[in-house]
C-alpha cells in the first residue's frame, strides 16, 4: 500500500510535498502519525470560528450566517494540516446528515459541526450522546415536537436506521418505543440550546429491542450502543467512505468491532487489505484541488459545489450524499469540467511557476506528481500533451480527468 494512496484516502487531497514528507513511513506510521494532531496547526490558526453575531428572524441574515459557516467550514478543510480529522468530521457531517434548509440557523450548524469535530475521533457512544441532544438534529427530525401526548417517531426511527444499527435491525415497536423515551426536548434557538422539559416527557416504562426498563435518551442510547449490530454497521459505513464499495472482508470486519474508539477503527480499515476504487465526492474533490493549487476558498466555491451537487450543510435528505458512480454522470463531468477551469485561472504563481519550470514534454508527468495521481492512461496522457504548453489549461484537463475523480 502506498503512501499516496493512503494519504489520499485519509486526507481530503495530498500535495506532493505532504507525499515527500511521509515518504520514508511504512503504512503504519503513515496513519498513526496522521491520528496525531500536530500540536502546532497553522493552519487551524488562520480558520478561527466566524463571528456570527445574534441570531435575527430575517431570512436573509439567516442565510448569510449559513453560508458564512460553510465558507468558514471550506477554509478550514483547506488550510488545517490535520487533514484526517477534517475529513473525518466532514464523514459524520454525512453520516448524521443535517441541513441548514430546514435549521435555518447558522449558528446550530457551527454547534453540530464543532460537536462532530470534538467527538469524531473518539468513542462513538459520546458522539451518539451528544448528537442525540443536538440542538440543530433535534429541529432537523423533529424531535421538538415529540412529546408524551404526541409522540413523534423521525429521530427514533433515523438514530436506529441510519445512525447506529442499519435496516433490519429493529422492529417498528422498537421505534415507537424509543420514540417515548426520546421525548421532552426542546430546543431554545437564540440560545443554541436543547433541555429536556420533564413535564413533556414519557417517564413510563419501554420495551425496546426485548428490554424493559424507564428508558430516557441517554438509557435508550446505551441500549443501542450494546447491540453488536452497532459496531458493524458503523465499521462498515467508514469502509465504504474510505476504503471500496464492496463488502468489507470479515476478518477485517472482526478486529474493526473491537476498536475502542473511531480513531482505531479508522486506523484498521485504513490499513486493512481489500481496497477498491473510490470515486471523490465532489466536496472531496474542491478542497483537494484549492490545496494542491494553493488557493483559499470564497463564497464563489459554494456556487461550484452546488454546480457539483454537494454543498455543505446542505445534504439533499436525513440518507446524505450519494456515493460511488452517482458522481460520473455526463453533466457532472462537464460541471467538474467548468469548475475546473475556474480554479486554474486562480492557481497560485507558485504552482503555475512549478510546471513551467519543467520541459513541456514532461509536464503531464509533473502534472500526475502535483496532483497525486499515480498515472494517467494513455489516453488521458495524449489529450494532457496536447495542451502541456498553456499550464492553466494543463491544469484544467487534470482536475478534470477521470483519474484525478477517483481515489
Amino acid at each position: 500500500m502506498s503512501v499516496a494512496h493512503l494519504l489520499r484516502r485519509a486526507t481530503f487531497g495530498p500535495t506532493a510535498d505532504e507525499v515527500d514528507a511521509f515518504a520514508s513511513l511504512d503504512p503504519a506510521e503513515v496513519v498513526d502519525r496522521l491520528l496525531v494532531p500536530s500540536r502546532d496547526d497553522a493552519g487551524a490558526a488562520r480558520t478561527p470560528l466566524p463571528k456570527l453575531g445574534p441570531v435575527t428572524n430575517e431570512r436573509s441574515d439567516r442565510a448569510k450566517q449559513i453560508r458564512t459557516v460553510a465558507v468558514w467550514w471550506l477554509d478550514r478543510m483547506t488550510q488545517a494540516e490535520h487533514q484526517l480529522h477534517e475529513k473525518l468530521t466532514f464523514f459524520w457531517h454525512g453520516h448524521w446528515a443535517t441541513s441548514a434548509d430546514k435549521v435555518k440557523s447558522g449558528p446550530l450548524m457551527l454547534g453540530q459541526q464543532q460537536t462532530l469535530f470534538r467527538t469524531g475521533l473518539g468513542d462513538f457512544a459520546t458522539q451518539v450522546r451528544a448528537m442525540i441532544r443536538d440542538p440543530a438534529l433535534i429541529l432537523w427530525l423533529d424531535g421538538q415536537k415529540n412529546t408524551v401526548k404526541a409522540p413523534n417517531e423521525n429521530l427514533a426511527r433515523e438514530l436506529m436506521e441510519l445512525f447506529t444499527l442499519g435496516v433490519g435491525n429493529y422492529t417498528e415497536r422498537d421505534v415507537r418505543e424509543g420514540a417515548r423515551a426520546l421525548t421532552g426536548w426542546v430546543v431554545d434557538q437564540p440560545r443554541g440550546t436543547a433541555t429536556l422539559n420533564p413535564k413533556r416527557h414519557d417517564d413510563k416504562p419501554k420495551t425496546i429491542l426485548g428490554s424493559t426498563s424507564n428508558y430516557d435518551a441517554d438509557g435508550f442510547a446505551s441500549l443501542l450502543l450494546g447491540q453488536p449490530s452497532c459496531a458493524a454497521f458503523i465499521a462498515r459505513r467508514l469502509w465504504l467512505r474510505y476504503c471500496g464499495e464492496g463488502d468489507i472482508p470479515p476478518a477485517t470486519l472482526d478486529a474493526a468491532r473491537t476498536a475502542t474508539t473511531t480513531g482505531a477503527m479508522l486506523r484498521t480499515l485504513l490499513l486493512a487489505d481489500g481496497h477498491t476504487e473510490l470515486v471523490k465526492q465532489p466536496v472531496e474533490w474542491l478542497v483537494g484541488a484549492l490545496r494542491q493549487l494553493g488557493i483559499r476558498p470564497v463564497e464563489q466555491h459554494l456556487n461550484s459545489l452546488n454546480q457539483l451537487g454537494q454543498v455543505p450543510l446542505r445534504p439533499p435528505s436525513v440518507g446524505g450524499w450519494p456515493s460511488g458512480a452517482a458522481w460520473l454522470t455526463t453533466s457532472a463531468t462537464q460541471a467538474r469540467l467548468k469548475v475546473a477551469q475556474s480554479l486554474a485561472a486562480k492557481a497560485s504563481p507558485a504552482v503555475l511557476d512549478r510546471l513551467k519550470s519543467v520541459p513541456q514534454p514532461q509536464r503531464v508527468v509533473a502534472l500526475a506528481r502535483l496532483l497525486v495521481v499515480d498515472r494517467f492512461t494513455d489516453r488521458t496522457a495524449t489529450v494532457l500533451s496536447a495542451v502541456a504548453a498553456d499550464p492553466r489549461k494543463l491544469l484544467a484537463l487534470g482536475l478534470a480527468s477521470p483519474e484525478y475523480a477517483v481515489c
